[in-house]
């Protein structure tokens, strides 16, 4: 059986705007792609609220930089045949950094991590999926407006930079801009429809990466 990891924010968490509240477990887009797989293959889920791809934010309980977490997250799951990283929406906050250059170096960093991690056993490395996530859009949520200020701009620029991060380092890639739009409730998060989109378009993607 493969073993896949999906290693993001509130995207993954399946955070719903309307609510606000959290979407049912069978429309979180991991949930998706699972039934989307089959059988064969177990899709494990790690999101986190707020999480940034490599950088401090402590304006929560739980740790949300993604480069400290993740060797944990890895030795946890292991052994594992794919990890799928969805973030760098919460890198565009500005008090982040709002950087979508700043982003592209984060996930760098997870993908060393990912590559150079001290697996039990001596087992190998798993490939890695980057994920851009859809771009953050405007909205009259007066504190999302304010929380993601600049954000619609910078981020509609990852797509773009994850790709060749995934050119350079030999990753897949997937921009799920493409097939998923932030809601207007908050311009950020996704409704169910949106998120269900994810699943099942990554599906492909993996089954070609894991030759299934």
């Amino acid at each position: 059986m493969k073993t896949i990891l999906c290693y993001g924010d509130s995207l993954t968490w399946g955070y719903s705007a309307e609510g606000p509240s959290r979407h049912p477990f069978e429309d979180r887009w991991p949930s998706v792609l699972q039934v989307e797989l089959g059988d064969g293959v177990r899709v494990i889920a790690d999101g986190l609220n707020g999480r940034t791809t490599a950088f401090d934010d402590h304006l929560a309980g739980a740790d949300r930089n993604g480069a400290r977490i993740l060797p944990t997250v890895l030795t946890t799951h292991a052994p594992l045949d794919l990890i799928v990283i969805m973030l760098g929406a919460n890198d565009m906050k500005p008090w982040i950094h709002g950087n979508p250059v700043a982003a592209k170096q984060g996930m760098g960093r997870l993908v060393d991590i990912v590559r150079g991690h001290d697996y039990p056993f001596d087992w190998a490395a798993p490939k890695i999926l980057l994920v851009s996530p859809p771009a953050v859009s405007r909205t009259d949520n007066a504190e999302f407006r304010e929380m993601f200020a600049g954000g619609d701009a910078a981020s509609q620029r990852l797509a773009r930079l994850y790709a060749e991060l995934a050119g350079l380092t030999g990753c897949g890639f997937f921009d799920a801009g493409s097939v998923a739009k932030t809601t207007p409730l908050d311009g950020v998060h996704l409704d169910a429809e949106n998120t269900r989109a994810i699943g099942r378009a990554i599906a492909p993607n993996v089954r070609n990466m894991l030759e299934l």
